[in-house]
């Protein structure tokens, strides 16, 4: 067994699980430096809800922050979080759109590509590999774990062949609810090892409290990497500990290799940055920090649940909250037992909520669930309930083909519309995956730099001869 490897989430998903993805790139910049000579297998940090997080509330563009992230580390290979075919938005977008993301991506320094689908459609993440591979990059396809009676071990085995005939460099086993429990990570890694010669990665969160035993059967049963968090921004709805993993495996035949006093350095960085989150109001420790069993029976995210709250308050409906959990595993099925991750997650939540609100099942029913009934997101990974698809989508056709297929190429489309604010190629892409914010956020930069101008016009003019 050679050494396992470590990707750290702190410029990603943990501070997306515990503090609204609110770090910027002034907070990271100052520990690029130290990050790039702790020598991690990769550094999770782009991708996911960060993109969107950079436009809409961090006036960042998402592009240059990449950039920037792959001058100041250039010895790390840097990765990001990829939907499929949605991208890093909530719908499909046209083949044309998702090859070319890729492409830019790998231009601008992610090396690593890890792609998923909510549904475990195989048909939604080939264009993504494909390009992937095209453009040089390496191309991790994950595997939405979640429980069900369709999604067993052996589920799950022949998934991850079929990841492998589709070309993927790695398989990542994608444990967003902490779910997956210690002894069953034992026993599917072994089975994955036996099934593929493709490396395996355990990404989990701590939400039930048992992400750490987790991580450390997966490594026991052969996974060559996991996903961990530096502490200040570690456990709870985030990775477990990376510290605690380093420190777990030192001096056996798992050693990460890495140095544990500089993770030490950094940890003590990252913990100004979270105390700066949490004075800011983007980060409540007790809430980010708990355990919560009831993940466990209701298989609800931390981020689904914040959702949920928050539907239920505006509601002054509060006092429905576990009849809506309650409802929750009841529409899951109605629906096919999709994962519950973005955008399934929502659906399923919202629906549940309407249900419990409305007081009649699928009296109201969203868009998004008439299109998941429809197939518009892609294969369900069982039956649904046909007596309640008939509610919600009436006689409309059901598609069975890849969903992808009825989108015509979209980017000239999107270029045209955005020509008075285009300033560098991958502009049309910001407007492709979030049209609204991506203007607002050109408005911004054009605002921006007519300030700047005027600032440097005015400097001259005082300093030239009369």
């Amino acid at each position: 067994m050679a050494k396992v490897g470590i990707t750290d989430t702190i410029l990603r998903d943990a501070h997306q699980s515990q503090a609204a993805t609110r770090m910027t790139l002034k907070q990271m910049e100052p520990a690029f430096e130290r990050l790039d000579k702790i020598g991690y297998f990769s550094l999770e940090c782009w991708g996911g809800a960060t993109f969107d997080s950079c436009l809409r509330f961090l006036n960042e563009d998402p592009w240059e922050r990449l950039r920037v992230m792959r001058k100041g580390m250039p010895n790390t290979k840097l990765q990001m979080l990829l939907r499929g075919q949605n991208i890093l938005g909530y719908k499909h977008y046209a083949d044309d759109v998702v090859e070319y993301f890729v492409k830019k991506a790998i231009e601008n320094g992610i090396d690593i590509i890890r792609c998923f689908d909510a549904l475990n459609d195989l048909r939604n993440m080939e264009t993504a590999v494909k390009a992937t591979k095209k453009y040089k990059g390496i191309a991790e396809v994950a595997m939405s774990y979640t429980t069900s009676p369709v999604h067993t071990e052996d589920y799950f085995v022949k998934l991850a062949e079929g990841i492998a005939e589709m070309g993927a460099d790695i398989i990542c086993i994608k444990d967003m609810a902490n779910l997956l429990l210690p002894y069953n990570a034992y026993t599917l890694v072994k089975r994955l090892k036996a099934a593929t010669d493709l490396p395996i990665v355990l990404h989990t969160h701590n939400t039930t409290g048992t992400g750490a035993m987790t991580l450390l059967k997966a490594v026991e049963a052969g996974a060559d990497v996991i996903d961990t968090a530096l502490s200040p921004l570690g456990d709870g709805t985030a990775q477990p500990s990376t510290e605690a993993q380093v420190a777990t495996y030192r001096g056996t035949e798992y050693d990460t290799g890495i140095d544990l006093e500089k993770l030490i350095d950094l940890a003590n960085y990252f913990r100004d940055v979270a105390d700066d989150l949490t004075k800011a109001g983007f980060r409540d420790p007790a809430r980010v920090l708990a355990t919560d069993a009831n993940t466990l029976l209701y298989q609800v995210p931390g981020g689904m649940l914040s959702n949920l709250i928050n539907q239920l308050k505006q509601a002054n409906a509060m006092d429905k909250y576990y009849d809506v959990l309650a409802e929750i595993p009841r529409v899951r099925k109605d629906f096919g037992y999709p994962p519950l991750v973005t955008p399934t997650s929502q659906i399923v939540g919202t629906q549940a909520v309407m249900n419990v609100l409305s007081g009649e099942p699928y009296k109201m029913n969203p868009k998004e669930s008439q299109a998941l009934m429809r197939g518009e997101y892609g294969r369900l990974p069982a039956p649904v309930n046909e007596e309640v698809r008939k509610k919600v989508i009436g006689d409309a056709e059901v598609i069975t083909h890849r969903p992808a297929d009825d989108i015509p190429p979209e980017l000239d489309k999107y270029r045209e519309e955005i020509r008075e604010y285009y300033q560098q190629e991958e502009d049309v892409l910001s407007y492709a995956l979030f049209p609204q914010v991506a203007i607002k956020f050109f408005q911004y930069r054009q605002a921006k730099q007519l300030q700047v101008d005027s600032t440097m016009l005015d400097k001259e003019a005082k300093v030239m001869p009369v």
